[in-house]
């Protein structure tokens, strides 16, 4: 392979840099919530008028999207594909090449899924998803323990107001996944009090006794330790966002340096060469 073809390390860094650029990335951005509108507006009665018009505009900004991943392949090479944010945006715009004709004319609505790509471009928006997935370990605990009292809430509703005939207790506690069901529309306070508690309370009176606690525990407690949980995490990246621009910088900087050295190097054996001669 002719590596003269390849561009060297200076042309890369120049490269790097106009992506990276603050109106390249605002460029980015307005395509994307473009093709976000001319794609609201396939499924619109201006959109099949003109149908032809808004195919080609898509094409026009899918080639766009495909030029900024060819850009950022060329200059990242092999680390592109270290980014879980680069993998994200190859899918979609892989997914938006698929042909959408005959059976697989339903890919034709995956085609929003490149709005999606404004998490990977805004870093705003980048911070929220990376915080989501750093809080996934302790979220996981949590629901463990949402889930315990779940099953034994259930179990305990089942037994107590599942044993009486009335319908409505049938309905709502009849079994364990039912009762289930009806204690996560108590938690999310959805017609908790009129639709179902105070029901209950007509053939249960002392059953408040159990939904009190059900629901501070539930909505005012465990749920709550979600949001700490993310904003916690939030915190964490917030305070280590620098540390991978520092990275990159330098190892920019280290091939630069040895590109330089290269050129020395091959400058002084030439010198050597003419001197021998």
């Amino acid at each position: 392979m002719d590596t003269t073809l390849l561009p060297s390390v200076t042309q890369r860094s120049h490269l790097q840099a106009f992506i990276e650029s603050k109106p390249f990335q605002n460029g980015l951005i307005f395509l994307i919530l473009f093709n976000a509108i001319t794609l609201g507006l396939e499924t619109s009665q201006f959109g099949k008028a003109n149908a032809d018009i808004l195919h080609l505009i898509d094409t026009i900004i899918l080639l766009c999207f495909s030029t900024e991943l060819l850009l950022k392949l060329i200059v990242y090479r092999t680390s592109f594909f270290r980014s879980g944010w680069n993998w994200f945006d190859f899918i979609i715009v892989a997914i938006s090449w698929m042909p959408t004709s005959g059976a697989l004319s339903v890919l034709r609505a995956f085609r929003i899924l490149r709005v999606l790509r404004l998490l990977s471009v805004v870093p705003q928006m980048r911070r929220v998803i990376g915080a989501l997935g750093h809080s996934l370990p302790g979220m996981a605990s949590v629901v463990g323990v949402l889930a315990i009292i779940f099953y034994v809430s259930a179990v305990l509703t089942t037994k107590i107001f599942g044993s009486h005939v009335d319908a409505n207790m049938q309905e709502w506690f009849g079994s364990i996944g039912a009762s289930a069901y009806t204690l996560f529309q108590v938690m999310t306070l959805e017609s908790w009090s009129m639709g179902i508690v105070r029901p209950t309370m007509e053939l249960f009176p002392l059953s408040w006794i159990f939904f009190v606690p059900f629901i501070i525990i539930t909505s005012f407690a465990v749920l709550n330790l979600f949001i700490g949980i993310i904003v916690d995490a939030m915190q964490v990246m917030h305070e280590e966002e620098g540390k991978p621009k520092q990275t990159i910088a330098t190892k920019e900087d280290m091939l630069m340096l040895e590109e330089k050295i290269d050129k020395l190097n091959q400058l002084l054996q030439s010198k050597q060469h003419s001197t021998d001669k």
